[in-house]
């Protein structure tokens, strides 16, 4: 769509020129010659830029400017006058105008500022959109599952996002310590700025100081130019230092001076850069433990653990097991054009009985690979990768279960294996329904909905 400017002048001639100049260029053009009269048309029209004149009968350019402003934010607006000041030039930029031109002006001049002109805001408002989708990607609903476990750590992450905390999230590999990392930063007074991630588990020691801090031209062999750290890119945002439990003690120093202080030197320099940054940790090991044995400087261990957060395994929320298979079903369904196939309760099951070292990682990968070369619509028992086959014979070589020689009936097998768990895990548990699910990898409503159905309930007693 051609972009739509109004051309506000008293001098009749100069607006005639602009009109049949930026018509020529492509534009929509509208003439006033007055402020009120430009009012008027924003009031009945749309316009993406507005040119004005300074000085005007009736109302001056910046008075216009502020009332355009009030009825859209949105518009760029760009100030003309042969009456060129300092100070009429900061009142201009005060009430909101994007430029400011002396007069006279060649046409192709004013042309490429507003080319210019109309080019920064369709940025700036392609940048907000993305930031709204940003937000809306990394907002707390959207992070899957319903379990308690999982639910405590939402809530205690909801009281943090907005501060600027330093925050340490602990977890197994897999279970979604960048994901709640960036849902800290986008819901926090930081969203418009970066987010910059480093895993310092991926980047040799050598290189890392480098990659952190930056260096200057000729600091080292093969720095050839001066670059930038992460640090400094994250200057008013939140920098986020993945696996930190794998920095050497050397480095640990460097990133407690950050902390304390707010400064650094990049490599080779002497000179300081101060940053406000926003500091998040994470790592799968137990920095207690790295400390006790020297590997983790206390100072800093301390410094980091401000605010912990203990990210669940998916073993010890097997409630969402569900919730997340169907996700990603559902995802890697559309991603790859393709009828969502169907998890039967037997095979979501064994999903739900597995260990899942690997945890959401684990599981997504499995379901992507589900999706992806399953041979029929319905999901069996052999599509599933041979360590659930394994996990599955383990069960049963721990069972007790005699086949005779005059053989049986598996359908009876199986119910009386199920019965036998059921009730032992309910022993174990006191009767504790929650408890026992829990043990079985199960639903509560599921377990409640097996015991009525078995009339298991008469064996209570």
């Amino acid at each position: 769509m051609k972009a739509k400017i109004l051309v506000v002048d008293d001098e009749v001639a100069l607006t005639k020129a602009l009109s049949k100049y930026l018509t020529q260029e492509g534009y929509a053009v509208d003439i006033a010659g007055d402020g009120p009269e430009a009012i008027e048309k924003f009031k009945t029209g749309h316009f993406d830029l507005l040119l004005t004149d300074l000085q005007m009968p009736n109302m001056d350019g910046v008075t216009l400017i502020k009332e355009i402003k009030a009825l859209n934010p949105l518009v760029v607006c760009i100030v003309m006058t042969g009456f060129a000041s300092i100070q009429s030039a900061v009142e201009a930029t005060k009430a909101g105008a994007f430029h400011y031109v002396t007069k006279p002006f060649e046409l192709d001049d004013i042309g490429l500022l507003i080319k210019k002109a109309l080019e920064h805001t369709q940025l700036k408002g392609e940048n907000q959109i993305l930031q709204k989708q940003i937000k809306t990607r990394y907002g707390f609903e959207n992070i899957i599952g319903t379990s308690d476990e999982l639910n405590g750590v939402l809530k205690l992450v909801q009281k943090v996002a907005d501060t600027d905390s330093t925050v340490l999230i602990l977890g197994e590999s897999g279970t979604g310590k960048e994901l709640i990392a960036r849902a800290i930063h986008y819901n926090s007074n930081r969203a418009d700025k970066p987010l910059v991630p480093v895993n310092c588990g991926a980047i040799p020691e050598n290189l890392l100081e480098s990659e952190l801090f930056g260096h200057v031209k000729g600091s080292f062999t093969g720095a050839i130019n001066s670059k930038m750290g992460r640090f400094e890119m994250a200057n008013g945002g939140t920098i986020f230092l993945d696996e930190i439990g794998d920095m050497s003690l050397r480095l640990q120093v460097k990133i407690l001076r950050v902390l304390q202080e707010r400064k650094f030197e990049p490599v080779g320099s002497t000179k300081t850069v101060e940053v406000d940054v926003r500091i998040i940790t994470a790592t799968h090991r137990n920095l207690e433990d790295l400390v006790a044995k020297g590997e983790f400087r206390e100072d800093l261990y301390y410094r980091l653990n401000v605010i912990p957060l203990n990210i669940p395994p998916l073993r010890e929320r097997v409630s969402d097991i569900p919730i997340l298979v169907d996700y990603f079903l559902k995802s890697y369904s559309t991603a790859n054009r393709v009828k969502e196939p169907i998890v039967t309760q037997d095979i979501m099951s064994l999903l739900m009985n597995y260990k899942w070292p690997g945890n959401i990682r684990e599981l997504e990968n499995t379901i992507e690979r589900l999706v992806v070369l399953r041979p029929a619509q319905v999901i069996g028992l052999n599509d599933l990768p041979d360590k659930f086959l394994k996990a599955t014979d383990t069960i049963f070589k721990n069972s007790a279960l005699h086949i005779p020689d005059a053989g049986i009936s598996l359908k009876n097998a199986v119910n009386d294996f199920e019965n036998t768990l059921i009730l032992k895990a309910l022993e174990k548990t006191g009767w504790n329904k929650n408890k026992a699910a829990s043990l079985l990898r199960l639903n509560r409503t599921t377990l409640v909905e097996k015991i009525k159905k078995k009339q298991l309930e008469k064996d209570v007693h």
